[in-house]
């Protein structure tokens, strides 16, 4: 499927940090922005950077396109 791949490419974890997987799985858990910075005692404004460049490198527009790529290649389970 055309939504496993990025930039063409099959995706594979290391197209995202470690911290952008963190925040990729504290996202599909639920946790709004805000939780999310206090959890990993950052500012709302980075998570918000994280989550823009996310999308930007999965080429994804949604929260909900983020969470189904998210199952959909294993990143949740």
């Amino acid at each position: 499927s055309g939504s496993l791949t990025v930039d063409g490419n099959k995706f594979k974890e290391t197209d995202l940090t470690e911290r952008e997987l963190q925040i990729v799985r504290l996202v599909c858990s639920e946790y709004s922005n805000k939780e999310i910075a206090e959890r990993l005692s950052v500012s709302e404004r980075t998570i918000e950077h994280h989550r823009a460049s996310i999308m930007k490198k999965l080429g994804l527009r949604t929260t909900i396109g983020l969470v189904h790529f998210a199952y959909e290649v294993g990143i949740m389970k």
